[in-house]
Order: C-alpha cells, then structure tokens, then sequence
C-alpha cells in the first residue's frame, strides 16, 4: 500500500478510521462497520487491498454517468463490504459479507472473511491499469460497493494510471469525510452519487446510516470540480411523496441545475422481497418535479426499453435530442465540442 492511510492511531492500542463519516474507533483484533478496514496489532490492515471480488468493462452509461465520456467504457472493480447496511441492496451478495459472517459467526467471522477474501483474484494497482488499457477503457471505476472503504487501494491504482490519461470514478453512496474528499481531490474526475431520500428516518431505518454526509458530499464534490450526477432509487411507500421528491430535487437545483438527476426503479431484493417495484408512472412523475423545480437533465432508469425517450439528453435550450440511450447503450450521440448545434453549451466532460 503506497497511499496514506485515512487512520489515525489513539490511545489503547486503537484506531480511529476516517474515510467515512462513520468514523470508527477500532480496537486491536477487531475491523469497522465496513468489516474491511481492520485493526491489527494498532496497524492499519485493508483486508481487500489487491483482492477485488469484481472486475468488469462496463458502459460508463451503467454507473450511471450520462454526461462523462459517453459511449466509452470503463474498467469498473470493487470489493467485498459495505459502511451502510441497506435492506434493499441490489448488490448485498458481495457487499453485505462482511455484515453477514458477523451475524453468523461474532467470533470467528474475521478469520472467515479473510478466507473468502483470499479466494478473490489478486490484482495489484499496477495489474488494474493495464488491463483498462488493454481493454480500451477510457476510465476506471470504482464500484459495485462502496469504494469509499477501499480509497487506498483506488488511490494506489490512481497513481499508477496517471501516465495512462485515464479518468477515475467513485459510484458512491456519498458517506465520505472532508479529509477523504481532501485527498481525492485532483485525482478523481467524477462521481454518480446516491441521495437514496431526503429524510434522515429513511437512512437510519433502511440504511443504518444518516442523511447529512450524502448532502454535504454532494457539495463538497462540485466545489472541487468533480463531475457530479446524483441517482435516487424511488422505493414505493419510501421515498416517493411527491413533498419528498420536490424538496430532494430544489436540493440539487440550488447546488447545480444542470447536474443530472438519474431517477430509477426498485425492483424487490434482498431483505425487501415484499415491496412492489416501481411503477413507470411513478418515476415520470419524479422527472416532472425534477424539471419543473429546474432542472435541466433528469433520466429514468431501470425501466422497458419503450421508456428509452427519458433516457436522451436534451438541449435545455430548443429541445433537440442530443445523445440518443437505449437502456446503457448509446444510440447517437450528435454533440458538437459539448455543445448543441443551436450553440446552447452543455454541461459534462464529453471527451
């Protein structure tokens, strides 16, 4: 590991880790809520450092990132654990493992995990970047968990890319501390937010997490230049009062207009099998808040492909279909140097 640790050693032979805004106090022997930033001796231990569980060439259109290279692909990895605990978690399988051994095994789970861990690939940061070029990816992202509990790992591989001219993006759940944005600053050119709701019952009860560190990373993220897209997942029951959603999407209006919006559907999973997927209806009536607020560019997501439409990017300006999508597939993209051939420039990183 050549990145500095996001750790500080206190007293009792303990450490304080913070990455996230969880901020945990880590006793010797024992890992944080994430389950992979261990204490070792008073160490710092990444136990997923180089072991990613996933690692895949995606559309970059899937993290999903509208307005950032489209059409090209990205080298997406991630890891094991999670700092949230999201009873609707598409990805639970890998990121709630960490979560889950504890459940099962309170004593023994660590040696279990590290196990399951060992069994992962081995790809060291050097390894990483040079299957992203190999594989013509115009990008690395750090993904499928939260990568805000492996940065050290993302920054290494950061580093060892820098020569490459490859973009770096966090697909987050937004949780991450002003000292971590600190040091991502410069490094990381963009990040598809998650504002799962705009209340804090929402977070601690489905979550086990608090709303106030996803808004202020939003924040914090535009301030130093990251490209910025945020995705609000609409759970029926959950977070799709229209007060809700007018309030989330003013949130967003004040910080940016012009930052995407990506509304998508629930589908049941996980621990909320018993939950309806989102209605189409439903998600439509969130894009016409959206731009009713004032906001320029809201997509719907996760929906047939006779929805596609909503997926476009327009001219906010004469209405001119710009990019053509076709779920995470570009269709036609007729962007001239980022802007529309009515002169109207368009917020993203197009090249």
């Amino acid at each position: 590991m050549e990145a500095k640790p996001l750790v500080k050693k206190i007293p009792g032979n303990a450490i304080e880790c913070f990455a996230c805004s969880r901020r945990c106090k880590i006793q010797d022997g024992h890992a944080g809520f994430c389950g992979v930033r261990a204490n070792e001796d008073g160490n710092f231990n990444l136990l997923v450092y180089g072991r990613p569980c996933a690692v895949w060439a995606d559309p970059i259109e899937k993290k999903p990132l509208f307005h950032f290279l489209p059409g090209t692909k990205s080298y997406s990895l991630g890891t094991f654990g999670c700092n949230y605990s999201c009873v609707f978690c598409q990805n639970y399988d890998i990121s709630q493992v960490p979560h889950e051994a504890r459940e099962k095994n309170p004593k023994t789970w660590k040696e279990h995990f590290e196990m399951k861990v060992a069994q992962c690939r081995k790809l060291t940061p050097e390894m990483a970047v040079e299957e992203a070029v190999q594989s013509g990816c115009k990008s690395i992202s750090f993904t499928y968990n939260e990568p805000t509990i492996f940065t050290e790992y993302a920054l290494d591989i950061m580093k060892k890319g820098k020569e490459h001219g490859l973009k770096y993006v966090y697909v987050t759940n937004g949780y991450e501390t002003p000292e971590c944005w600190k040091i991502l600053k410069g490094k990381l050119h963009a990040a598809n937010i998650d504002l799962k709701a705009f209340t804090d019952k929402f977070y601690k009860k489905l979550c086990k997490a608090s709303i106030a560190p996803v808004k202020e990373s939003i924040k914090t993220a535009k301030k130093m230049g990251v490209h910025v897209e945020v995705t609000t997942l609409i759970i029926p029951g959950w977070n799709d009062r229209e007060d809700e959603l007018t309030k989330l999407a003013k949130f967003l209006v004040d910080i940016d207009s012009e930052m995407p919006w990506h509304v998508t559907a629930f589908m049941p999973h996980y621990k909320m099998m018993s939950t309806p997927p989102t209605e189409p209806a439903t998600l439509l009536k969130a894009k016409a808040i959206g731009k009713e607020v004032g906001l320029k560019h809201v997509y719907v997501g996760n929906v047939p492909l006779s929805y596609s439409e909503h997926e476009s990017t327009v001219c906010p300006k004469c209405g001119k279909r710009m990019i053509e999508r076709s779920g995470v597939s570009l269709v036609r993209n007729n962007m001239i140097d980022g802007k529309c051939s009515c002169g109207r420039k368009i917020k993203g990183i197009w090249r």
